[in-house]
């Protein structure tokens, strides 16, 4: 599975989140950059895993045998950071649709949830399923999904000397009062390690996710 996410984009926001009104680097006052980080886990759906198609007869690939369609939508998540073990749960919706409406029908979907370090480490995975019960005559169904993971509080903590590096007061006139501590590799490298995320998408096949990525 591929993934692709908004790591380097989030993490640059969360950790260079504002210490003036803007979320610039106020250099006149002195201040510098306020950690509002936490180490809860971003949550997210990776790129090619978040709809489905299904098709009859299975084998083909062409339009008019679309079957059924569905997608993952409205993810949402609680986060407990107390403790040694950060526990994150998200809840989703699955919103399908069927080409013909004749007949009651059950549908499962699997799907996977995964906690990801750094972007590509992979921590845990784990799998469900989600039912959907199409009504006689209905082209229509939908319904809700859970996904947890546990993220080690240490790992997720930043290094004291990066934090230092990150917070410290720049003024005017110093060298790097306009340099993004980011730029850093050694302090991005550091972020990157401390930063988690809990990924949830269909657990599709090798020709599905093709489908996805092709059509």
């Amino acid at each position: 599975m591929k993934i692709k996410t908004l790591l380097c984009c989030s993490a640059a926001v969360t950790i260079l989140s504002a210490c003036s009104n803007d979320g610039e680097l106020d250099i006149s006052s002195g201040v510098g950059v306020n950690v509002t980080r936490s180490g809860c886990p971003i949550v997210a759906i990776p790129d090619g895993t978040g709809d489905i198609t299904m098709f009859n007869p299975v084998n083909s690939t062409d339009s008019r045998a679309i079957d059924i369609t569905a997608n993952v939508t409205n993810l949402r998540s609680n986060c407990n950071s107390e403790g040694e073990q950060i526990y994150t749960e998200a809840t989703f919706e699955v919103r399908a649709r069927r080409t013909r409406a004749d007949g009651a029908r059950l549908i499962t979907i699997p799907y996977f949830s995964t906690i990801v370090q750094g972007g590509n480490t992979v921590v845990s995975k784990s799998l469900g399923q989600v039912t959907l019960n199409f009504a006689d005559g209905e082209f229509r169904a939908s319904a809700n999904g859970k996904a947890a993971g546990f993220v080690n509080a240490k790992a997720a903590r930043l290094p004291d000397e990066v934090i230092e590096k990150l917070t410290r007061k720049r003024r005017a006139g110093d060298i790097d009062a306009a340099i993004d501590p980011l730029s850093d590799p050694t302090t991005r490298s550091a972020v990157l390690r401390s930063t988690f995320e809990l990924l949830v998408g269909f657990q599709l096949t090798e020709d599905q996710l093709r489908y996805n990525a092709t059509r």
